[in-house]
């Protein structure tokens, strides 16, 4: 059962407006607004279409049901694919909604990633086993077992296991892009 009246309050209170403020903003009194959160009336659908129009809410937000958030992941929801001649294994499936998209990048010696064309965000990453190869235009940086490093995604650049052993890397984006 939805709790009309809690939810009205809690967007209300969300956006820092009194009863009142709400109330001048619908045409309606303070009154009534006090009346509908605390539940002792219900409104109209034209009336609630008016309050959660100011509110900034559809009505199909306000009355979908909240989901639960996923917060473990098991190996059992993790991907893999191709990320040039290395592999991508994708730790969170629904990444893409989230601000963040953390992958672990495994390279076998001589493979690297795909190139990393300019974004506006930023990358991390923390070398799990191995060493890489951060190849920038006119530059470039070792990175080894132990270390992280930080990339400005404006920065056009490729990874690359140049040792003879395997690399791992945990490489997270912000926003979600890989």
């Amino acid at each position: 059962m939805v709790e009309i009246g809690r939810k009205i309050r809690q967007y209300r209170l969300q956006l820092d407006l009194t009863q009142e403020e709400l109330a001048q903003r619908t045409e309606l009194t303070k009154g009534y607004i006090s009346q509908l959160e605390n539940d002792l009336c219900s409104p109209s659908i034209a009336t609630l279409e008016d309050i959660l129009n100011v509110l900034g809410v559809t009505l199909a937000q306000f009355f979908a049901e909240p989901k639960e958030e996923r917060i473990v992941y098991t190996q059992g929801d993790f991907f893999v694919s191709q990320n040039g001649t290395a592999v991508s294994t994708w730790l969170i499936p629904d990444s893409q909604v989230k601000q963040m998209e953390p992958i672990i990048l495994t390279m076998q010696a001589g493979e690297q990633s795909q190139e990393r064309f300019p974004f506006e965000g930023e990358e991390f990453g923390y070398v799990l086993e191995g060493e890489l190869e951060i190849c920038f235009e006119a530059d470039s940086r070792v990175v080894k077992v132990g270390q992280a490093f930080s990339v400005n995604g404006m920065k056009q650049h490729i990874l690359k296991n140049t040792s003879q052993a395997q690399c791992r890397v945990l490489w997270i984006t912000t926003p979600s892009n890989f």
